[in-house]
């Protein structure tokens, strides 16, 4: 068991963006396996899947809708188990596409269990 801190959910935070950026299938598979519970869940307004190759699978596929784009993390603000961040969406250094608002459960192993995404700014909407 780890113990889970708001700098234990911050790097969670940071390495669960890491892995959406991470291009290369096999080692975004890897960090999946390294970050995820086995049985983790995501939800968002467009997709709801359970363990880690829905997970692999559902970001392979934003990555081939979204090529060359990448996620930066805004500020996180975490407590207990759980933490809420903002992300952005776009080209490097340019102004973002897709802004979202994430809630970020972690198992008592310090893994991600449940991510509850928001999408606050779309493209066209």
């Amino acid at each position: 068991m780890t113990e889970i801190t708001a700098a234990t959910l911050q790097q969670l935070a940071e390495r669960y963006l890491a892995v959406w950026n991470e291009t290369d299938p096999a080692a975004r598979r890897k960090l999946i396996d390294e970050v995820w519970a086995e049985d983790g869940r995501y939800t968002d307004p467009l997709a709801a899947v359970v363990g880690r190759d829905a997970i692999d699978a559902l970001i392979g596929a934003a990555q081939a809708q979204f090529p060359g784009l990448e996620f930066t993390l805004g500020p996180v603000d975490a407590h207990h188990d759980i933490a809420r961040f903002t992300w952005n969406l776009g080209p490097a250094g340019a102004e973002p596409m897709v802004i979202g608002f994430d809630v970020l459960a972690a198992t008592p192993e310090g893994r991600i269990a449940t991510v509850h995404g928001f999408l606050d700014r779309v493209p066209g909407a």
